[in-house]
């Protein structure tokens, strides 16, 4: 299936039923008074989050969803039947703006979320609701209100715990499909990756954590050069990037080191918020490199680079320093994950003890002093 990331489509909700305008009719009942019934709510169109979906492809080609109007109301107290409301189901981690003004309007993180796109509008009154002690023969109604009509965005970002970035054939694609189940294509050849990859990555049974391989960047790419810079919004979701670096480059004349900051000026004009997430950085392809001169290439690598953070050397092909990296990865999670529930916990405590400053000239802290 063609992975699709992004999409444009228009939400049209059903306009409410009119309202009637009839009075009651029967034999011997010469004022029966009116019995003009109310019209039907108009059908509304929300948004799915499903986690069996993975592309927005279904919205590539059909662009336009509209949901039907509700029913009039008619004599004899019928009201009109409101319209059935309409579903899209959408990939999770689906972010939904308004193509007009750049409004949010929702952001579909979990299964089975519902979020409303456009709400059909309510329907009219009969002149039943008119009628009082002076006015026995109302003639007023009210017509059905429109549904609201809306021109959206659809964008997907993947939902992964961990990204990987990397130039092209840099060993992401081998990388991914080492550690985690995920089987992308693999070649001599640089944007082999097309699109996105998602692998599930088992530290044991019960632990595991997903991780995103998006197609390589080059030097240009914020202003539009190569591929990786079109799903660069999947690594917004992400909470550990890794930075994975081709320590022996194929031509022999390519420079690792300024590969690797060209990348990093790349995320820089791209998105700051993603340059100053945590990234970790992964030297891969040791195989190739003698190994009475590992040592010596990694030390100069990152002297140069001046690279401060966490370092791992690997290589992805033989699976060498694999191991050790998921485990360092999945604590990571863990520990960040922790920290965040405490934080949760530590604020919802403190608002439901009502912790707040009390100001000594309010009126009631005086009550209570007396």
């Amino acid at each position: 299936m063609k992975f699709i990331d992004e999409a444009r489509i228009e939400v049209i909700a059903g306009d409410g039923g009119n309202g009637c305008a009839s009075f009651r009719r029967e034999k011997f009942r010469p004022f029966g008074g009116p019995d003009g019934g109310d019209g039907g709510r108009g059908g509304s169109i929300y948004a799915v989050a499903d986690r069996n979906i993975n592309t927005l492809v279904d919205f590539r080609f059909s662009k336009v969803h509209t949901a039907r109007n509700g029913e009039p109301g008619r004599g004899s107290d019928c009201y009109g039947k409101g319209a059935e409301d309409v579903y899209l189901r959408m990939p999770v981690g689906t972010l939904i703006v308004d193509d007009v003004n750049g409004e949010i309007i929702a952001d579909l993180t979990e299964h089975d979320q519902v979020e409303l796109l456009a709400k059909g509008g309510e329907g009219g009154w009969g002149n039943i609701h008119f009628k009082t002690s002076t006015n026995r023969a109302p003639r007023q109604k009210t017509d059905g209100k429109d549904g609201e009509r809306r021109e959206l965005r659809l964008e997907l970002k993947v939902l992964a715990d961990v990204g990987l970035l990397g130039m092209p054939n840099a060993g992401k694609s081998t990388f991914i499909t080492a550690v985690s189940n995920a089987r992308p294509k693999i070649a001599d050849y640089p944007f082999t990756t097309l699109h996105p990859n998602l692998g599930v990555v088992r530290v044991s049974h019960a632990k595991s954590f997903v991780i995103a391989d998006i197609p390589g960047l080059i030097e240009g790419a914020a202003e539009g050069a190569g591929l990786g810079h079109q799903f660069l919004r999947h690594l917004s979701r992400t909470g550990l990037l890794l930075h994975i670096v081709d320590l022996a480059p194929m031509d022999g004349k390519t420079d690792p080191v300024k590969e690797a900051k060209a990348l990093v000026k790349e995320l820089e004009k791209y998105d700051e918020e993603l340059l100053n997430k945590p990234r970790w950085l992964v030297l891969n392809k040791l195989d190739v490199v003698p190994e009475d001169e590992r040592k010596k290439v990694v030390k100069d690598f990152i002297k140069r680079m001046a690279w401060k953070g966490p370092v791992f050397e690997i290589s992805a092909l033989n699976r060498e320093g694999c191991e050790d990296l998921v485990h360092a990865i999945y604590k990571h999670l863990e520990a960040t994950r922790h920290s965040e529930q405490r934080s949760e916990e530590t604020q919802m405590t403190e608002e439901a003890r009502g912790i707040s400053s009390i100001d000594p000239d309010d009126p009631r802290f005086k009550i209570l002093e007396d």
